[in-house]
């Protein structure tokens, strides 16, 4: 069995961040994102304020990274995903104030299909150029 240091994994996911395509960077945090609102909402519903804590903060993070690189001018839509992002972090910071974990649940529901639909659309982009 391999037993690997956390600086090689570290190292490893550093690589792996830097080398990333846009399109499979933009995939890694929304990945991210909902394991971050996962845990998150486990923590809150097991009491775990300090760990949940430091989940939603880094959700917000990703949030907030994905809204400020919305390029507005890119497409119709952009305006209204940017809306989006901007009520999630909005959410994101009053279910971290309160404890809440139901308002974390809507965010992660809103959250997941969106994942999966730039899931999808990168899938397709990928298929067009063969």
């Amino acid at each position: 069995m391999t037993n690997h240091s956390p600086a090689m994994r570290e190292r490893y996911l550093a690589d792996s961040i830097a080398t990333a395509s846009p399109t499979k960077l933009l995939l890694m945090l929304f990945d991210r994102l909902v394991m971050d609102l996962t845990r998150g909402e486990q923590a809150l519903l097991a009491g775990h304020r300090s760990e949940a804590n430091t989940h939603l903060k880094h959700a917000q993070d990703i949030v907030t990274e994905l809204h400020v690189s919305l390029n507005l001018d890119a497409w119709e839509g952009a305006a209204g995903l940017g809306a989006l992002y901007a009520f999630v972090e909005t959410e994101l910071v009053n279910a971290n104030v309160r404890g809440d974990a139901a308002k974390v649940t809507a965010v992660r529901n809103l959250m997941e299909p969106l994942r999966d639909t730039w899931r999808e659309a990168a899938l397709a982009a990928a298929a067009a150029k063969e």
